[in-house]
């Protein structure tokens, strides 16, 4: 896969498609391969951009500590890098929170942005939450194992374990099929979603904006949905009533529909 210098540090990343450039950036934890369910589908309209973020996948692993902020910078930087002025921004969960900080920085460089299972300033609950993955990941020291024992269930409703048990375990499997991250990128990633607070910038952004959630998140619930679409000017709300932290592998068709069509009405 591609490497490029972005800033101060060698990111990684995989290109797929044509049309208008979409970047789409990780959820804590995982590298460019998250978005092996979208981009399939993303790619027969877009030219797909997907990263490894700074501390995970393949891309450089400094020394912290880290911030949404700084992961927002690498991304411009990486733009910067390939050459690429302007694009669609979209993030899932601490993918979405270096979306708000990039379209509020950069704004003449964002088409549109999609931000799903976000939220705009870490409240206690979330922290406690974050933190309680941090010290199943201490425990475990293996970072594929404490995503699926200690973060999976936080993302996935348990109509879907009971379900569609082959399902989660494929899903399993493909986690422990990716690059490994060290605990030490982890924890660094994770105290920069703890420390997350981009309320002050969502007057900045200009870019029409995508915000959706699952109606049984309980880490990212729907009370983070009205700062986030009152604090964003051109910005609509989808709720995917079935789905819990993860709607894009939980509801796979209805997400993908849901969010290429905004992307779609945004083109060109």
């Amino acid at each position: 896969m591609p490497r490029v210098q972005a800033g101060s540090i060698t990111m990684n990343y995989e290109q797929q498609g044509s049309g208008d450039p979409l970047i789409l950036i990780p959820y804590l934890a995982a590298d460019n391969g998250c978005y092996a369910f979208q981009v399939p589908e993303y790619s027969k309209h877009f030219t797909c951009v997907s990263v490894d973020p700074r501390g995970a996948g393949e891309s450089d692993r400094p020394e912290g500590p880290y911030s949404t902020e700084m992961f927002a910078d690498d991304v411009a930087a990486l733009m910067q890098a390939m050459g690429i002025p302007k694009a669609h921004i979209y993030g899932v969960s601490l993918g979405a929170a270096t979306g708000l900080w990039l379209a509020s920085k950069y704004p003449d460089r964002v088409k549109s942005l999609s931000l799903h299972s976000c939220w705009h300033k870490s409240d206690p609950y979330l922290e406690i939450v974050v933190s309680g993955w941090q010290l199943i990941a201490k425990q475990l020291d293996d970072m594929p194992e404490t995503v699926i024992q200690g973060i999976f269930p936080w993302c996935f409703t348990p109509g879907l374990y009971a379900q569609k048990p082959d399902y989660v375990q494929a899903l399993s499997d493909f986690v422990r099929g990716r690059p490994k991250q060290p605990l030490d990128a982890f924890m660094l990633q994770s105290n920069a979603a703890v420390k997350h607070d981009a309320a002050a910038q969502l007057g900045q952004i200009r870019a029409p904006t995508q915000i959706t959630f699952g109606r049984h998140d309980l880490v990212c619930s729907t009370r983070f949905a009205d700062p986030l679409k009152s604090g964003v000017k051109q910005s609509e709300l989808h709720i995917f009533e079935d789905c819990s932290h993860a709607a894009l592998y939980e509801n796979v068709p209805a997400f993908n529909e849901v969010t290429l069509a905004f992307l779609r009405r945004h083109a060109g």
